[in-house]
């Protein structure tokens, strides 16, 4: 699938293309969330009052992947980090960089706001998207710890 690709904030009124991408994302990773949570993340993609953003990329016109991020402070720098939550591309429109240019637009979108760095996890075996990451930013090494409460 090669085409023109754009990227630009996913409209409120595109949620019929968005869901089967978020489905497909949560699969990936092997997780389910209630509908009212994926409600809430939508809203909040739309809300002036969020720091939470959802861009979406789009090959020849039809939504194809998507990049969520959100800003928030850190004790270890005066200014804001981006943090890139969520990055997904179809099946189909994988290899002909719309990941890359999701980043790049998450980048340029971190700096226009003030923000001094964009991070995001992944995990270890996800070697497709690690091949582009490694390209793209650099691997810190840390790994995560969480207890769900």
């Amino acid at each position: 699938m090669a085409g023109e690709i754009i990227v630009r904030p996913i409209g409120e009124d595109e949620r019929a293309a968005w869901n089967p991408l978020w489905d497909s994302y949560l699969a990936f990773y092997k997780t389910a969330l209630t509908q009212d949570v994926s409600d809430l993340a939508w809203s909040r993609f739309h809300d002036p009052d969020e720091t939470m953003f959802a861009l979406g990329g789009y090959v020849d016109g039809r939504l194809a992947g998507f990049a969520h991020y959100l800003f928030h402070r850190s004790t270890w720098a005066p200014k804001r980090y981006c943090y890139l939550e969520d990055l997904f591309v179809a099946d189909s429109a994988r290899g002909h960089g719309l990941g890359r240019a999701l980043i790049e637009a998450v980048y340029q979108k971190a700096e226009a706001a003030g923000a001094s760095r964009v991070y995001w996890l992944t995990q270890s075996s996800n070697e497709q998207a690690r091949a582009l990451y490694d390209k793209v930013a650099d691997n810190l090494g840390f790994i995560q710890y969480r207890k769900v409460i």
